[in-house]
């Protein structure tokens, strides 16, 4: 009964539209839930994939390209702060520090600085991020390339009132259903590998995308929202393409090129995520639809999760800006949103003969996604 309800005709579908409709028949092809059992395995090849490229071929990019993987000044070992640091806190309070400075018989200054190192050792160095850009970079290379392959001649790629002519009754294209399941499941791998991917500080907001990325493109693909879904897609991974090459760039300190490519993924991104998505894409939805049925829960339910990820992008355009204004001053030393390695005094490290540092010179990570998207992404991170 509640599976029933749940897929009550009237909810998803246009008046006098039912889901017997869009049953597979005369030479018509519809798109069903049950495909969506294919984005697992799918996902498992993505994440088996995406280790051998890391493993195999991102080390000798980053090689050709100057990255290194720097070893970092290690904490001594010292089974209290180390407990101390697992349980209790990894940023003790000036009160602590004090008090684990007496009851080990260290300076304020040691304690400190152990921390600052133990804090660094758990931070990721640059071959793992470039690693992890590379990744996303040749995957959202590959999507955009895919989906101008799959819509370069479809009539709603230039007419967006052909999205919704004969709606829902419009067949299943193989090169929809192979864009859909492929993206779904790269969006699902970034969930699978969240917890070994770079954290950063809009982690929550990651999170936030991919679910209402997935939830979005599962909805569009059971009510076969599935020609607006394709171009939500493409307008979300073009920006992602500059975004990780720019990122990649960075790592290996080519600075020039890395500005050149953020400029081009501050372009790109302001034009698809906060005027093409918009103006075009979201008054498709919003208008169009209106000119031919009634609106319904499916209508208003779609457009709600394409306003959500409309907030992502504001949210990530104000770091993106706030990253402009100080590329402009001179000023922009890391990543807005990225956890970055703290710095040692010269007299904490006066005994080595010299510190090892993995912060970039400018930003470091997907300001969408994948914005990706960031995203998403991507960020990612």
């Amino acid at each position: 009964m509640l599976t029933e309800w749940f897929w009550w005709d009237h909810l998803w579908l246009p008046a006098n539209v039912t889901w017997a409709d869009l049953q597979d028949k005369d030479g018509q092809v519809y798109a069903h839930v049950s495909h969506l059992c294919v984005i697992l395995p799918i996902t498992v090849l993505l994440l088996g994939l995406r280790v051998l490229y890391e493993r195999l071929i991102a080390p000798p990019i980053a090689a050709a390209l100057g990255v290194k993987h720097k070893v970092r000044l290690r904490a001594s070992n010292n089974h209290t702060l180390e407990q101390y640091y697992n349980t209790h806190s990894k940023h003790p309070s000036q009160f602590d520090v004090i008090g684990l400075s007496k009851k080990l018989n260290l300076s304020e200054r040691q304690v400190e600085q152990w921390f600052r190192r133990r804090r660094n050792q758990d931070r990721p160095g640059l071959l793992k991020r470039f690693r992890e850009a590379s990744w996303r970079f040749v995957f959202y290379l590959g999507a955009v390339l895919g989906g101008l392959v799959a819509l370069h001649d479809k009539p709603w790629f230039y007419d967006l009132h052909e999205v919704w002519a004969g709606f829902p009754r419009q067949t299943l294209l193989d090169s929809q259903y192979w864009y859909y399941m492929i993206e779904m499941s790269f969006y699902s791998s970034l969930l699978f590998s969240v917890a070994v991917d770079v954290k950063r500080k809009d982690f929550k907001e990651q999170l936030v995308h991919h679910w209402a990325t997935l939830i979005l493109l599962s909805f569009s693909w059971c009510a076969n929202y599935i020609r607006i879904g394709t171009l939500v897609m493409l307008v979300h991974d073009a920006a992602d393409v500059f975004l990780e090459l720019g990122k990649m760039f960075n790592y290996a300190r080519w600075s020039s090129t890395c500005n050149a490519m953020f400029v081009l993924f501050t372009v790109v991104f302001m034009i698809t995520r906060l005027i093409i998505f918009p103006f075009w894409l979201i008054h498709c939805t919003w208008f169009y639809p209106l000119e031919n049925f009634q609106p319904f829960f499916g209508y208003y339910f779609f457009n709600v999760m394409l306003v959500v990820l409309l907030l992502l992008h504001i949210f990530w355009a104000s770091l993106i800006l706030r990253m402009v204004i100080k590329l402009m001053l001179g000023k922009m030393k890391g990543d807005e949103r990225s956890d970055e390695e703290e710095e040692e005094s010269q007299d904490e490290a006066h005994n080595h003969n010299h510190t090892h540092c993995d912060k970039p010179d400018a930003w470091t990570s997907n300001v969408d996604s994948t914005l990706r998207p960031y995203w998403a992404q991507k960020n990612s991170h």
